[in-house]
C-alpha cells in the first residue's frame, strides 16, 4: 500500500515537472529562433561591407548566409539525432549553444560577407541543429497524451524569438553598430543556453503519465507503428511527410527572409518594417500550438491541407493586391503556416513513425526544412536580381502550394501495421 503511495505521488510530481520543461525549451528556443530575426541585418550589412569596406554586395550574397545556416542546421540533426540518447538532452543542448553563441562571436570579426558564410551559417547553423531537436524530443517523451500541443508549444519560443529578437537587434544595431550586435547576442546564448540546459532529462523507461494509456489501434493494426530509422524511409508515407514539410517550410521561408525589404517595397517605412517582422513573428510562434492542437483533433493529414489552403490564399492576395494592408496579412498567415509546420512535422513523425528511433527519424525528415532554406531564400534573391521586385516570387508560392493540398489529400497517411495472425 505505502509503495503504490509512494509511486502515486512520484507520478504527481513527474505530471507537475514536465511542465517546466516546456519553458525551458521554448526559452531555449528563443534563442536559437534569431536566425528568423535576419532580414533585419539584411540591409545593415549591405551598408556595412558597401561603405565601411569597399565591398558590392548583392541581394543574393547577403541572403546567402541565412540560407547557409538554414543547411548546416537541418544537416546537424539527423547526424546528432543517436546522440541525444547516448550523452543525454543536457550535454546536447550545451555543445549546441556553445557553437550557436561562437558562430555569432565570430560573424561580428568578418571581414567580408564569405566568412559569414562559415561563421553564422555553418557554425551557429550547425549549433542550433543540434540543440533544436533535443527539447522537441523531450517534450515528445514526457507528453505521449498531448504531444502535438506540448511540441507546439516548445517550439513557441524558436517563433516567438524574432518579435524579441529583431526589435532588440534594430536597437542595437543602430545604438553599436551591426557588428557589435553580433557580438552581443553570441554572449548571450552561450551564458542562456548553458544555464537552462541543466534541468533536462527523459523519463525514466516506461514512464507514461497517470491515468492515460494509448489510444487502441485502429483496425487492421495490431500495435503502434514504431519504425526504426532504415525501416522509416522504406515506406512511401515517409516521403510523403518529407514533400509536405518541404513545401511549406519553402513557402514560409521565402517569406521570412523577405519580410522587411518587400515591407519597404510595397510602401511600408523601414522602422516600421522592422517592427512588423516582430509582430509577424507572434503568428509564427501561435501557429505551433495551434497547428499542434490541430494535428491532434484534425489527424496531420487534414492540418497539412488547412495549411496550404492558407498559404495559397495569401500568395494569391499578394499577388493581385499588393498593398501595405494586403502585405501584412499575407505575411502574417505564411509566418503562421511556417510556425505551424513546424509543429505538424515533428508531432506527424512521432504518430506515424514512434517513438523508438525519434530523434534520429526527425532529424532525417527535417532535412525538408534545410532543403527549403536553401532553395527559398535563393530563388527570392534571383528574382529580386533579375526582375527588381521581390514580387515575383509569389505565383511560385502559389503553385507550390497547390501541389501540396494534392500530395497531402493522396499521399499523407499513416503506415498500416498488419495484424499479425497466430
Amino acid at each position: 500500500m505505502e509503495k503504490n503511495t509512494n509511486e502515486k505521488i512520484m507520478g504527481m510530481d513527474a505530471l507537475k515537472g514536465r511542465w517546466i520543461l516546456i519553458v525551458l525549451g521554448m526559452i531555449i528556443n528563443l534563442c536559437l529562433g534569431t536566425i528568423y530575426s535576419w532580414s533585419v541585418f539584411v540591409a545593415p550589412l549591405t551598408t556595412y561591407f558597401t561603405t565601411q569596406l569597399g565591398q558590392v554586395v548583392n541581394a543574393n550574397e547577403i541572403l546567402l548566409p541565412f540560407s547557409v545556416f538554414l543547411a548546416f542546421f537541418a544537416i546537424a540533426m539527423p547526424f546528432t539525432g543517436k546522440y541525444i540518447e547516448k550523452y543525454g538532452p543536457r550535454n546536447m543542448v550545451i555543445v549546441g549553444g556553445l557553437l550557436t553563441g561562437l558562430g555569432w562571436l565570430l560573424s561580428s570579426f568578418a571581414s567580408s560577407v564569405q566568412w559569414l558564410y562559415l561563421f553564422y551559417g555553418v557554425i551557429a547553423g550547425a549549433g542550433v541543429g543540434i540543440a533544436y531537436g533535443v527539447p522537441v524530443a523531450v517534450a515528445s517523451r514526457w507528453f505521449p497524451d498531448k504531444r502535438g500541443l506540448a511540441v507546439g508549444l516548445t517550439l513557441l519560443g524558436f517563433g516567438f524569438s524574432a518579435l524579441i529578437t529583431a526589435n532588440i537587434a534594430g536597437y542595437l544595431i543602430t545604438a553599436a553598430g551591426v557588428m557589435n550586435t553580433f557580438r552581443v547576442f553570441g554572449m548571450a546564448f552561450i551564458i542562456i543556453t548553458i544555464l537552462l540546459a541543466l534541468p533536462l532529462k527523459f523519463p525514466r523507461t516506461g514512464w507514461t503519465p497517470a491515468g492515460w494509456s494509448p489510444k487502441p489501434p485502429e483496425p487492421g493494426q495490431d500495435a503502434l507503428c514504431e519504425l526504426m530509422r532504415d525501416d522509416m524511409v522504406r515506406t512511401r508515407y515517409f516521403y510523403a511527410l518529407w514533400a509536405c514539410y518541404f513545401i511549406g517550410c519553402l513557402s514560409g521561408l521565402m517569406a521570412i527572409g523577405i519580410s522587411k525589404p518587400l515591407g519597404v517595397e510595397v510602401g511600408v517605412e523601414a522602422a516600421l518594417a522592422t517592427t512588423l517582422v516582430g509582430v509577424f513573428a507572434v503568428f509564427n510562434g501561435f501557429g505551433r500550438p495551434i497547428f499542434g492542437f490541430l494535428t491532434d483533433r484534425l489527424t496531420p493529414r487534414y492540418t497539412a491541407v488547412v495549411s496550404f489552403i492558407l498559404i495559397a490564399l495569401a500568395a494569391l492576395l499578394i499577388m493581385v493586391m499588393p498593398s501595405v494592408t494586403v502585405y501584412i496579412l499575407a505575411f502574417a498567415i505564411l509566418w503562421g503556416c511556417l510556425g505551424g509546420w513546424l509543429a505538424i512535422a515533428p508531432t506527424t513523425c512521432g504518430s506515424y513513425f514512434g517513438n523508438l528511433d525519434y530523434p534520429r527519424n526527425y532529424g532525417l525528415l527535417f532535412l525538408a526544412y534545410g532543403a527549403g532554406g536553401i532553395v527559398g531564400p535563393q530563388l527570392a534573391g534571383f528574382i529580386k536580381t533579375s526582375t527588381g521586385s521581390y514580387l515575383g516570387v509569389f505565383p511560385y508560392v502559389l503553385v507550390l502550394a497547390l501541389i501540396g493540398i494534392i500530395l497531402a489529400i493522396v499521399l499523407l497517411r499513416p503506415p498500416k501495421v498488419p495484424v499479425q495472425t497466430k
